[in-house]
């Protein structure tokens, strides 16, 4: 009987994997592979927290996390170019045109290049003067080398500024899991060294900042090498091939993702800072704790979702409209699901933070506000794939704007 099952289930799962359109079916392989290493992630991510904390202390958690939320603000500065190298690349892909396809790549990287170095050398000279301490309200006798924090996590931030635009590659291959692959190496690897610092050093911030930029760097740097001399050899960046003719299409549809980005990150990485100066840094992890386990609900969607962003694309360059719908159908019947996964999340929630993090209470009230937030938020990223994926960010754009308008008070 059990034999009977496992042969049941194991003809069932080749047949979803092996029957259907090419491109669903590539979709299909993805989604199932980044769910793994997802899950391996969201596990390392809820290990961090706690050990973070036993390394640091609830209030020094709280600077982190607000100053590494500042810093990402400076991802705005690549305008876009980002995504609109994703959505050009995967129509030269689709067009099988690996000139234009190495030309894009090129000038995208070059031009990211400029930029990165450009933000560098000015926080270079900016940096002294800037008064940590009072930007993250926190009196200076509690850490003294805020500014050295700052500009480590900075340095670090620049070289994978210029090293994740890798992502945009896999991502318009329609790659996805590749991302998700060497985001949980580098993961993995900063897990390892707030590890060994918990045992052999005391608390230290700078410490913490190296540990969680030098991973990213050191396996985006290997991931890049080993892509670009073997599948994109045929794109991969070169001086030669930049074109700045380039620079105006990616920049025409990246201002528009730019936009998108500015409204994200008010929306998304403004809260630690607000947090911050009205309630203090002690007040920071309660909420980063609610988002982080409700966040578990967008994970699973952006695993599914993004998968079809390029797909769009690919599907809207080849006319297959068709396909297009049916993919939307499939997107809203997988949110009911999680619908209903997020009402359970919320009435376990309670018990799973004393599990979780004993020492940091968190209301139920912040716990119900956060669950309607992400289950918003993922029934409108349905349709932003869509869009996204066909260049059609218009709207976007001004529902973004109103957003980040309602989010500061």
């Amino acid at each position: 009987m059990k034999n009977t099952l496992i042969a049941k289930y194991y003809a069932q799962t080749q047949y979803f994997l092996k029957e259907g359109h090419p491109r669903t079916l590539k979709i299909k392989k993805h989604i199932l592979a980044s769910f793994g290493i997802k899950g391996a992630s969201i596990i390392i991510g809820f290990l961090l927290v706690p050990i973070t904390l036993d390394f640091l202390n609830k209030e020094l958690y709280g600077i982190w996390l607000t100053l590494a939320s500042v810093i990402t603000w400076f991802n705005l500065f690549d305008i876009g170019l980002g995504y609109g190298l994703r959505n050009k690349l995967a129509e030269a892909m689709a067009r099988q045109d690996h000139a234009e396809a190495k030309s894009l790549v090129s000038s995208t990287y070059a031009l990211i290049t400029i930029i990165s170095t450009g933000l560098l050398v000015l926080f270079l000279l900016v940096n002294p003067y800037i008064n940590w301490n009072w930007i993250l309200n926190v009196d200076s006798s509690t850490i003294e080398n805020l500014g050295l924090v700052a500009l480590v996590t900075f340095a670090f931030f620049c070289l994978t500024f210029v090293l994740k635009l890798i992502h945009s590659i896999f991502l318009a291959d329609q790659q996805p899991a590749y991302v998700g692959l060497f985001d949980l190496i580098a993961n993995l690897i900063s897990l390892i060294i707030i590890l060994f610092l918990v045992n052999f050093t005391h608390e230290s911030l700078l410490a913490l900042a190296m540990a969680m930029g030098v991973a990213p760097v050191v396996v985006l740097t290997i991931c890049s090498l080993y892509f670009f001399r073997g599948r994109y050899k045929a794109i991969a960046p070169s001086i030669k091939a930049i074109d700045k003719a380039h620079y105006g299409s990616l920049s025409s549809l990246g201002f528009k993702f730019f936009l998108v980005g500015i409204t994200g990150l008010i929306i998304f990485s403004t809260d630690n800072l607000i947090i911050v100066q009205l309630f203090g840094p002690g007040d920071v992890p309660a909420y980063q704790v609610a988002f982080k386990y409700f966040g578990l609900i967008t994970s699973v969607f952006t695993i599914i979702g993004v998968p079809f962003w390029s797909a769009y694309t690919d599907a809207n360059a080849r006319g297959d409209t068709t396909w297009i719908l049916r993919s939307n159908k499939k997107l809203k019947l997988i949110w009911l699901g999680l619908l209903l996964a997020g009402l359970l999340m919320l009435a376990l929630s309670s018990w799973f933070y004393k599990l979780w993090v004993p020492d940091i209470p968190v209301p139920f009230f912040l716990s119900a506000s956060m669950c309607l937030y992400v289950l918003a938020l993922s029934w409108g990223n349905i349709f932003v794939m869509f869009i996204n994926g066909v260049g059609k960010v218009k709207l976007q754009v001004i529902i973004s704007l109103v957003g980040a308008v309602i989010n500061i008070p």
